[in-house]
């Protein structure tokens, strides 16, 4: 199953802007994509690396953008667990 993955070089960036422009705070869109503000922190800290395809659809949705800006195909090995996941790049 395919995961999606963001650019490794702009992944803080990007993420931190659009949350800036649009007025999110990591608690806010936490809410808006139905996780953590951890979480949040933790995807513009570049510490986590996979989210569901869910999770990664409605962080796009949440800041108005489409999916691909954020997200890529990447493909993972498939060990059985996990295999529905989108990899973020930190």
């Amino acid at each position: 199953m395919a995961e999606r993955q963001l650019d490794e070089t702009h992944i803080r960036d990007t993420l931190r802007a659009l949350m800036n422009q649009r007025g999110f705070s990591m608690a806010r869109l936490g809410r808006y994509a139905g996780c953590s503000k951890s979480f949040i922190g933790h995807l513009c800290a570049e510490n986590k690396t996979t989210c569901t395809p869910q999770l990664a659809e409605r962080i796009a949705e949440a800041l108005d953008v489409p999916l691909h800006l954020l997200f890529v195909e990447h493909a993972s090995a498939s060990n059985g667990r996990n295999s529905n996941q989108r990899r973020v790049v930190a």
